[in-house]
């Protein structure tokens, strides 16, 4: 239970608990966005195209409503609608990923000085430079 403890504390402390709590943050807002974008901006043309249809009320009925009894339909519509959100939101994760990893592949090429490189990057081309030397040098006093 110690080492638990122990590795929690670890994780707390280097960031990544705040990392995923400002992602998480992040990520909450962003889906309001979306959900406004759809609901406010794309929804109403798409229901003019489909004579003032409006998605999100469209159901499948189970049970119709009677004095007592409350009615029973599956919202696809909703589902529709939840799905367009997902497939925006999807799409702008996978183009912010694609965005980032060309600068992280950028940064960690040690030849391109354009970016600067880190200081481990740099330190593990210069091992590999040096190793490639040695391994040159042993096969010349092998032959």
């Amino acid at each position: 239970m110690k080492k638990f403890f122990e590795e929690f504390k670890n994780f707390a402390i280097k960031g990544n608990m705040i990392d995923l709590a400002v992602g998480i943050i992040i990520g909450t807002a962003f889906n309001k966005v979306v959900s406004t974008i759809v609901s406010a901006i794309i929804m109403p043309p798409l229901s003019l195209l489909t004579d003032d249809v409006n998605l999100s009320n469209k159901k499948w009925v189970l049970r119709e409503a009677a004095e007592s009894i409350e009615e029973v339909a599956i919202g696809y519509g909703e589902l529709i609608e939840s799905l367009i959100d997902f497939g925006i939101i999807a799409f702008t994760i996978f183009v912010m990923v694609k965005f980032i990893n060309r600068f992280k592949e950028k940064s960690e090429d040690p030849s391109n000085k354009e970016v600067e490189t880190p200081k481990n990057i740099v330190l593990l081309s210069n091992m590999e430079k040096l190793l490639q030397e040695q391994n040159a040098i042993l096969k010349k006093k092998n032959n």
